[in-house]
Order: C-alpha cells, then sequence, then structure tokens
C-alpha cells in the first residue's frame, strides 16, 4: 500500500498540465476530421439547417457514390498513386545526390555549391516566368509539368546533409581502405543508415505531390492527366454550378450540398495518407531514438 501511495505522488502538477495540453491538442486536431465525416455522411436537408455537429444526421452514402460512380475517378485514382510514387522516387534520388557530395570537405566549390541551392530557397522567378518556362519547354500538358518544377526541396536536401554528417566518419574510412568506392560507400553503408530520414522526407515528397493542385490547375487541360485534386475540383465546381441554375426549385434532394462534397473529397484524399504513415511510423521512431542515442 505503501509502495502504491509513492508511486502515485511521483505524478506533478506539471506532468498532468503536460497530459492536459497533450490531450487538448489532439482534440483539436480529431474534432474537424470527426465533423468533416459526419458532413460527409449526413443528408441535405441537415446540412443546410446546420444540424450536422460530430456525428451523422440522416446517414446517407450518396456522396461517396457521386464520387465513386464517376467513369473517371477510378483511372484518376490510379495515376496519382503512379504519379506521388514516380515523383517521390525522382526526388529522392535527386536529393541524395545532391546531399550526399556536399557533405564531403575534398569537393572543391562545396560552399559555392550550397549556396546556390539556398538562394533558391529566399528567390524565385514567380508565376508568371514559371509558367512562361514550361510552356517554352514544351512541357504544358505533359505529366513532366506536375514532376520536374519541384523535382527536389532544397529544404529537404540539407535535411538529409545534415543526418549525413552525423553519421560516424570510421564507418566510410574503414570501408574506403577496404577499396570500396564513394558510389558504394553511399549505396552499402550511408543508406541503410539513412532510413528514418529517407522514410520521413519520401513522406513529405508524397503529401507534397499528392496534395498537388496549383500545378495541375495552371498546365494540364487533358482530363487524363488530371491528377486526384484536380478531378475532385472540377465535381465540385460542376456541382455548385448545378445547385446555382436550380437555384433551390429542384428541391435539397435534387443536388449534393457542396459542404457534403468537399468534406467526401477530403476523406478521400486523406484516407490514402492515412494508409502509407502507419508503415512509415517505426522509421519516425527509429530516427527518434538515434537522435536521442547520439545526443
Amino acid at each position: 500500500m505503501a509502495k502504491t501511495m509513492r508511486k502515485r505522488k511521483k505524478i506533478s502538477v506539471a506532468d498532468i498540465l503536460i497530459i492536459a495540453f497533450i490531450v487538448a491538442l489532439c482534440f483539436t486536431c480529431i474534432v474537424p476530421f470527426l465533423h468533416m465525416i459526419a458532413l460527409s455522411l449526413s443528408s441535405n436537408e441537415a446540412i443546410v439547417a446546420q444540424l450536422v455537429g460530430l456525428w451523422p444526421v440522416g446517414f446517407t452514402t450518396l456522396t461517396y457514390k457521386t464520387i465513386l460512380t464517376d467513369v473517371e475517378m477510378l483511372y484518376t485514382l490510379g495515376y496519382s498513386i503512379v504519379l506521388t510514387i514516380s515523383y517521390t522516387l525522382l526526388c529522392m534520388f535527386l536529393t541524395i545526390c545532391a546531399a550526399y557530395p556536399l557533405t564531403k570537405k575534398r569537393l572543391m566549390g562545396r560552399n559555392f555549391f550550397l549556396s546556390v541551392l539556398v538562394f533558391t530557397m529566399y528567390f524565385s522567378g514567380g508565376l508568371i516566368p514559371s509558367y512562361m518556362l514550361i510552356k517554352n519547354l514544351g512541357m504544358m500538358n505533359t505529366v513532366w509539368s506536375l514532376i520536374l518544377p519541384g523535382a527536389m526541396s532544397v529544404f529537404n536536401m540539407i535535411i538529409l546533409k545534415t543526418f549525413f554528417t552525423n553519421l560516424p566518419e570510421s564507418l566510410e574510412e574503414s570501408a574506403a581502405i577496404d577499396g570500396c568506392s564513394d558510389l558504394g560507400i553511399l549505396i552499402k553503408i550511408v543508406l541503410p543508415l539513412s532510413l528514418p530520414s529517407i522514410a520521413t522526407l519520401s513522406l513529405f515528397y508524397a503529401v507534397d505531390r499528392w496534395n498537388g493542385f496549383q500545378d495541375a490547375l495552371f498546365y494540364i487541360t487533358k482530363k487524363n492527366l488530371y491528377p486526384m485534386q484536380l478531378k475532385l475540383y472540377q465535381i465540385i465546381s460542376a456541382n455548385q454550378q448545378l445547385d446555382s441554375q436550380q437555384g433551390g426549385e429542384g428541391g435539397a434532394s435534387a443536388f449534393i450540398v457542396p459542404e457534403s462534397l468537399k468534406a467526401a473529397s477530403v476523406m478521400f484524399t486523406t484516407v490514402p495518407i492515412l494508409l502509407v504513415y502507419p508503415k512509415l511510423q517505426k522509421y519516425f521512431v527509429d530516427g527518434v531514438m538515434t537522435g536521442a542515442i547520439k545526443g
């Protein structure tokens, strides 16, 4: 009994405040998500009357049927998945190729190259020059217009470079003494030790491309090249036009309330990322533990 009382006394006021803060923070993240789910599964009448909170009112799956029964939706989903995977692989390849050489002090002009890359983080040509560049390069209405302009993030490259720099130099020196080339050291030693960082940056790239919308809106007009976000935007726009044309005369059941369609679109685009994240979570944990051991 005495031991139990001692264990209870170990919980301080600061611990309670931290736990309460974390619970409140989780609550603020979960509540909007639950509200989106409720909107996507509620009837038009309930949404128009603003009766939907955290639980569906007038349960219906009409919104999801509207999205899934679109003849082009499954193609767009598959195309977006392939696009995201291709974009992520290319981005990680370029990021690794840029980050690893910059960790070598024997690289001539290393500081100059790093300065040029960092310069692009603060200064860019702007929207109109970027559009003209894509057009003059003949990449309009091609998949390359969605891949090449953002093929490498300098910020992510700096993160990966820092991770490479913190790896023990003795491992690379031992491999070099055994006759291993720089490429062999990178593939056999550096990359396996950097899986937590690579997995994290890969998820950043994948989420960025999956949620990408503006570049497709500017550069793509062919329907077979629409990514998921642009396709859902067009579905919502078409439904809003139908709503404005009817002017409410057709009744609430004649169209889908835009808020419901937007909520279903959010769910439709969020679920794939939620399915991927648990697969990469162990690498995040490994990265945190590695940093703690080094610290």
